[in-house]
């Protein structure tokens, strides 16, 4: 068997990341194939985290992120450029071999133009296909090499379809660690420490900030009227928020707004799952155009949205939708959270079993040595 510098030696790897969270689970893992590989070299698809840890970008996420159905519909004729120059890069470059993170919309039509090539394929945080388009998988069984998963059930699914997979874990077990302490946090932003705080997660695109932010904003000021709270926004970059007086703004330390947060209320994604291994209790909303919700609730054969809840299998955290997604609902679901009741506790423990469930640190580690095998 080859050592370790004999399988890496002066290799290029084309790695394909559209969406913020790509972006960051990008770096990481290019950080932990530079552990083992110093001379790599990574060209691709990515943002500025990637581009830190030395990724030579051809576009970056802040022109490929983009959700609903009536939504990627307006942006078909770019997408399209974007494949098209992307799989002329990989031609011209011939990388040893090409990554894919999550984005699967793109990401599987490019493994498909790429099958020609004889380029080996990983593919790293698989497509929620157990949710919707399990079709999809036949892109897996014909064009893609190397499969990691990082929820324990999806070894399980795939692997019942045909499609060889391994789990590494999940990233969530790494560093999610506020850069501040409850203190300083709380210091920072001029709140007094016996306050309570009540942390906004509106989302990581600006078509998001416009369908949740004036909701969310008109249910916190409401919340505030009758109780002593302080409101935390944890913004995004690149994103713009139109009104947020009363606002406390938190850029710099997501995970300090919702770490030190007594409760939270969260776009589902991403943030959903970080409050749930952080501790703090929420609630998840989610809102798309009328035309992509009719699809989206046609299509998802998910019974939640969320990621505690899928992972737990119950309701875990209260899950509004479309219409749903009013200061009413939020209200009744999100200030009980704000106290020590029954409703929190109850959260808190299954929390506890979530975070059990997501597998030991190290997911970079082994992704890059799987990868790199």
């Amino acid at each position: 068997m080859k050592s370790y510098s004999e399988q890496t030696k002066q290799k290029t790897y084309f790695i394909v990341a559209g969406e913020p969270s790509g972006d960051l689970h990008g770096a990481k893992l290019i950080a932990a194939i530079k552990k083992l590989n110093p001379e790599a070299c990574f060209v691709g698809l990515g943002g500025d985290k990637m581009k830190q840890e030395g990724l030579e970008t051809l576009y970056h996420t802040d022109q490929l992120s983009v959700m609903g159905f009536s939504e990627i519909v307006k942006h078909i004729p770019f997408l399209i450029k974007v494949l098209g120059v992307t799989t002329h890069n990989i031609v011209s470059i011939k990388p040893d071999k090409i990554i894919l993170i999550d984005y699967p919309g793109f990401n599987l039509r490019l493994a498909k133009k790429c099958s020609r090539l004889s380029i080996p394929i990983s593919y790293f945080i698989l497509p929620q296909l157990w949710a919707w388009k399990e079709n999809r998988i036949r892109f897996f069984q014909k064009y893609i090499d190397q499969s990691l998963c990082i929820f324990p059930f999806e070894q399980s699914w795939f692997e019942k379809r045909g499609v060889s997979t391994n789990y590494v874990g999940h990233p969530f077990t790494e560093d999610l660690h506020p850069k501040l302490s409850k203190t300083a946090f709380y210091q920072k932003h001029g709140i007094s420490k016996e306050k309570k705080i009540l942390t906004l997660i509106p989302g990581s695109r600006q078509q998001e900030i416009d369908k949740m932010w004036p909701v969310y904003y008109k249910t916190a000021i409401k919340i505030q009227e009758s109780n002593d709270i302080e409101i935390v926004v944890a913004k995004s970059g690149g994103v713009t928020l139109p009104n947020t007086q009363g606002c406390h703004i938190e850029e710099n330390d997501t995970y300090g707004a919702m770490t030190h947060a007594t409760a939270a209320i969260t776009t589902s994604g991403t943030a959903s799952l970080e409050c749930a291994v952080l501790d703090t209790p929420q609630v998840v909303c989610y809102k798309l155009s009328c035309v992509s919700g009719t699809i989206a609730r046609l299509m998802n054969h998910a019974p939640f949205i969320s990621m505690p809840n899928l992972i737990a299998e119950k309701e875990v955290v209260n899950e509004y939708l479309q219409n749903e997604v009013n200061p009413n609902n939020i209200i009744k679901a999100i200030v009980p959270l704000l106290s020590d009741t029954l409703e929190r506790k109850n959260m808190l423990q299954d929390f506890e079993q979530i975070r059990r469930s997501l597998g030991l640190p190290g997911v970079y580690e082994r992704a890059a040595k799987a990868i790199i095998r």
